[in-house]
């Protein structure tokens, strides 16, 4: 199943995609779709409905907001591509390299992003995001690790790189400023998903394209990355992890090609949609 959160006069609101393009009301069954509804069943409950008798309406007319109601924590997956680690001039990670967002940066995915004041290194990174519907702590094997995934969706990682590479200390400097991280359009079930390790991903700028790739170059996979998170944290229901970017970053241009006000970005993915976020000043 593929579901939606959308503004609501009332409060927000919980779809069902019955397309790609229409959705049913389920607010009515899962009122906020978060780490409780996540955790406690709630989402294959809702597989048992009936939602036929339900009237569609189109996704176009609602103002879609991040699929997941506050996230938990944002755990993030440096130089997680092949190829991106090539332009990059690293050699492939022998383990995973980890960072955090703060996930009060997380937008919807038509949301504007905001350059940060002064800024003249904004760039974008599309990204496969795993919701974590379970608790994981020092799981024992893959196999374990992939009973505590509920879903997948689309992160835009956004980037600020001056802050990210040049004032010292750690990767997290760049990652958190507001609006980096949208997220949706929707959140698909993980059995809606039944190869998330081969799903073309791609991002344009203002039409042109920028990355195009597939899941496949990861060189750690999905649930490698799940079992191997979970040995150095806990992990909980409406987590997410953001799980890399492939080549044809602005920073991997030569000279680099960054955003600029006005600017707009598709990111899209395989099975799980497309976003497009506008480039504002702030």
């Amino acid at each position: 199943m593929r579901f939606i959160r959308f503004a609501h006069p009332d409060g927000p609101r919980t779809g069902v995609l019955t397309s790609d393009t229409s959705y049913v009301d389920v607010t009515d069954l899962v009122p906020t779709l978060g780490a409780e509804a996540l955790a406690d069943g709630t989402l294959d409950r809702i597989a048992e409905h009936d939602l036929a008798m339900r009237a569609p309406a189109p996704v176009r007319d609602v103002d879609l907001l991040p699929p997941i109601d506050r996230p938990g924590k944002i755990v993030c997956v440096g130089l997680n591509y092949a190829k991106h680690a090539e332009e990059s001039g690293a050699l492939p990670p022998a383990e995973p390299i980890l960072f955090m967002k703060d996930p009060a940066c997380v937008v919807g995915p038509e949301a504007d992003i905001r350059i940060p004041p002064g800024s003249a290194a904004t760039d974008y990174e599309v990204e496969l995001a795993i919701v974590i519907g379970r608790r994981a702590l020092y799981l024992a094997d893959e196999t374990a690790a992939r009973s505590v995934i509920a879903g997948y969706a689309i992160s835009n990682d956004v980037s600020e790189r001056d802050w990210q590479l040049n004032r010292g200390g750690q990767w997290d400097k760049g990652k958190s400023f507001p609006t980096f991280n949208p997220f949706g359009p929707w959140f698909a079930t993980a059995h809606g998903v039944p190869d998330p390790g081969n799903l073309a991903i791609s991002l344009r700028v203002n039409g042109e394209l920028r990355q195009s790739s597939s899941t496949g170059d990861m060189i750690h996979g999905i649930t490698k990355l799940v079992w191997y998170i979970s040995q150095c944290m806990e992990l909980s229901p409406g987590d997410i992890i953001n799980t890399g970017t492939p080549e044809g970053v602005g920073m991997g241009s030569h000279p680099p090609r960054y955003l600029a006000a006005g600017d707009v970005i598709d990111a899209e993915i395989e099975g799980l949609g497309r976003q497009t976020c506008r480039i504002t000043a702030t």
